[in-house]
């Protein structure tokens, strides 16, 4: 009995040493790994920043081979992030669900070509422009149709709840039955050589790589001074300032040295 005690006597202040080496090892260990806030550096904080996209708005958003969402709104970002310290995810969510995932805060910000107007505002908080966009008329390369007037009471295909959308909705009328709502610009033209509509109305940049990955589409574009010029922002929860800070501050950088022009081939003032 003696033996033991003599024996846990001496074990005693190694298990304590033990206990205090542990406990150093581990506040060591969590400084190097990922924090709460994206932080993965000890001297330099990198925020993790989620996107959501619709991923059949090439130029803008689209797949790639690996499965990846690429394009000149993820390229903008990653342009932007380097400049100010930020890193992007961005998802394939869809164009819909955009906008209530931004508001419920389920994802940071929505990158999709959204363009900037009074009513999204009322919701949302805009960065400022990064793209100047107009919409474009999309018919059969034989169609009578020459201008916006043309289509008044024809059957006009769109994206649902996009500015191509509104612009139609100015055309024939608010709750005008000929309009259809589609999933995204590919599908609404896809629905003019199908037959179902006359026309389509589509973001200028959005349709003409539409034109160019389908060249056998015989199709033409109309330009008709009806569509006001639009410009694109990237859209954050409203109220987010300094998530919106943080980005108009990257935006600015990437203008004034000259990337957001290399990227989007614009020049914005």
């Amino acid at each position: 009995m003696l033996k033991k005690k003599r024996l846990f006597s001496m074990m005693l202040p190694l298990l304590t040493a033990s206990i205090i080496l542990g406990a150093c090892g581990t506040d060591s260990s969590t400084t190097s790994t990922t924090s709460s806030s994206g932080s993965t550096s000890n001297t330099e904080e990198v925020k993790k920043l989620v996107a959501g996209s619709e991923s059949s708005f090439a130029p803008f958003n689209y797949m790639d081979d690996q499965g990846n969402v690429v394009g000149i709104d993820v390229d903008v970002l990653n342009a932007m992030g380097e400049e100010v310290g930020f890193e992007t995810e961005v998802r394939a969510v869809g164009w819909e669900p955009i906008f209530p995932q931004v508001k419920n805060g389920e994802i940071d910000l929505g990158a999709s070509g959204i363009t900037i107007t009074d009513e999204r505002k009322e919701t949302f908080d805009f960065t400022e422009p990064y793209y100047e966009a107009t919409q474009l008329l999309v018919v059969k390369e034989d169609s009578p149709i020459t201008s916006a007037e043309d289509v008044k009471d024809k059957k006009i295909s769109v994206q649902i709840n996009s500015t191509g959308h509104m612009a139609a909705k100015d055309l024939v009328g608010e709750t005008n039955p000929n309009i259809l709502g589609y999933e995204s610009v590919p599908i609404a033209i896809q629905e003019v050589l199908n037959g179902t509509t006359d026309a389509a109305i589509g973001d200028n940049a959005v349709v003409f790589e539409y034109i160019k990955n389908n060249p056998e589409a015989k199709l033409k574009t109309i330009e008709d001074d009806s569509f006001e010029k639009e410009y694109y922002g990237f859209m954050v929860k409203k109220g987010n300032e300094e998530l919106l800070n943080l980005l108009n501050e990257g935006l600015q950088k990437i203008k004034e040295n000259g990337k957001l022009a290399e990227i989007t081939g614009q020049e914005l003032e």
